[in-house]
């Protein structure tokens, strides 16, 4: 005999108050289709080190995420974004995998 849940899940504004609702930018302003052409609008999207944000970060509805993942990819192979950030070397901060030889001892 299957037992009975009774605990329910957790919703937005419980006992840690509000959450504020983020709404989708795309949608707002009724735009149907994301330009990977559009390099301003596509670095909201991206964080500095390069990758792109999730949508709980961006507050973008699921459709237009797809669409800025899709046109952030083509965008990074049109030589239009980069696909790492300018200036980053994690060997000199000493971070990474690096091998023993290139570390100083």
């Amino acid at each position: 005999m299957p037992r009975e849940r009774t605990q329910q899940r957790k919703r937005p504004g419980g006992a840690a108050g509000p959450v504020k609702r983020r709404n989708c930018y795309f949608c707002k302003e009724k735009i149907a289709e994301i330009d990977y052409k559009n390099v301003h609008q596509l670095r909201r999207y991206i964080s500095e080190k390069g990758k792109i944000r999730s949508r709980r970060i961006t507050g973008a509805c699921r459709r237009h995420q797809v669409q800025v993942a899709t046109a952030v990819k083509r965008a990074r192979e049109m030589a239009l974004l980069p696909y790492v950030a300018e200036g980053s070397d994690d060997r000199e901060r000493g971070g990474g995998r690096g091998r023993r030889e290139d570390r100083e001892r």
